[in-house]
């Protein structure tokens, strides 16, 4: 497979010259760029109930309004090649998912209105200046605050009580924040006297030699902050730390349905979170500034335990986590 043919398949389009399909006068343009991978159909309904949210506000595709969309697949490198190329389309608003879209978007364009989904703590990267009038070209809605790394630990011993040491493992390409997030996982280790190890990742095939090298001494356990690398790529995680002994707590709330142990993070519905993002672009193309509008955030959090993945690990999680959970798997 070429080049161009790879970044279609991951992507959802290939490059094309932009006089091609220059918009007209009467037409706005909006600019979406998602983190996942195009095949994905979960994602998919995200983009489709952010369209559909601007149609219902009048804004009909075709008519008076034009979407590009574009998957970087968790890939940092696309991620970069789409920022220029929707920025060299000129839109009136682009829409992005995660914090590495929002940085590439943010290093390419400090005047196009940016709306962002799935960014951890802006204000603590550096994104906004507060949330409640961010200032600049950018808004939108926040995910995790960065001190969850600390309660993801919590969690983790309560299910491991011998836990020593524990791994996180990201991509520091596709998961920048994640530095964020070892920073409160490494003071509430030095608090519980364990040892907190970085452990990065660029592709597939550096998965199963990190988790096997981890394992190798006994104690472990494993934390996977937010990152759509490991989560595209979660079935082989699970397969690993399943084989290696090491139980695992996770920042996306698939993984332990999917077989994983736990997951733990905020209660965010996603498919509303990208309708009200069409509210914000609406309230855009009709004159708002985003530094104005107030970055919205959840405030709630829930823990899902996969019961049989415990079982095979050998542990024996206690009541009191048990009855904190919001969901038990079995």
């Amino acid at each position: 497979m070429n080049r161009r043919q790879m970044i279609a398949a991951l992507g959802g389009a290939a490059p094309w010259p932009i006089a091609a399909r220059a918009q007209t006068d009467s037409t706005r343009r909006v600019g979406v760029r998602m983190n996942g991978a195009a095949t994905e159909t979960q994602p998919q309904s995200y983009v489709a109930a952010f369209v559909q949210e601007l149609h219902n506000l009048g804004w009909i595709e075709g008519q008076n309004i034009r979407v590009d969309v574009r998957w970087n697949a968790g890939d940092a490198q696309l991620a970069r090649l789409y920022a220029a190329q929707l920025i060299g389309l000129m839109p009136d608003v682009i829409l992005t998912a995660s914090t590495t879209n929002l940085m590439v978007i943010q290093q390419a364009t400090s005047t196009v209105p940016v709306v962002f989904v799935s960014v951890s703590d802006p204000v603590e990267q550096g994104f906004i200046a507060n949330l409640t009038k961010p200032g600049g070209n950018l808004t939108g809605f926040s995910a995790l605050e960065f001190s969850i790394g600390g309660k993801w630990l919590d969690l983790l011993k309560e299910a491991a009580p011998w836990l020593a040491r524990v791994g996180i493992m990201f991509n520091p390409d596709t998961s920048p924040q994640s530095k964020f997030f070892m920073r409160s996982i490494e003071s509430a280790a030095a608090s519980l006297g364990l040892q907190a190890i970085s452990i990065p990742v660029h592709a597939s095939v550096d998965i199963e030699p990190a988790i096997e090298g981890f394992a190798r001494q006994s104690g472990g356990g494993l934390i996977l902050p937010t990152d759509t690398f490991t989560r595209l790529r979660e079935q082989l995680i699970i397969e690993a730390t399943s084989r290696y002994r090491l139980p695992t707590i996770a920042g996306y709330d698939d993984f332990p349905k999917h077989g994983g142990l736990m997951y733990y993070g905020q209660v965010i519905n996603l498919t509303d979170q990208f309708r009200q993002a069409a509210r914000y672009v609406d309230r855009i193309l009709k004159g708002a500034k985003p530094g104005d509008l107030p970055v919205q955030r959840s405030v709630r959090y829930t823990l899902v335990i996969n019961l049989k993945t415990a079982k095979a690990l050998g542990l024996t999680f206690p009541l009191t986590l048990l009855g904190r959970a919001d969901e038990v798997i079995e």
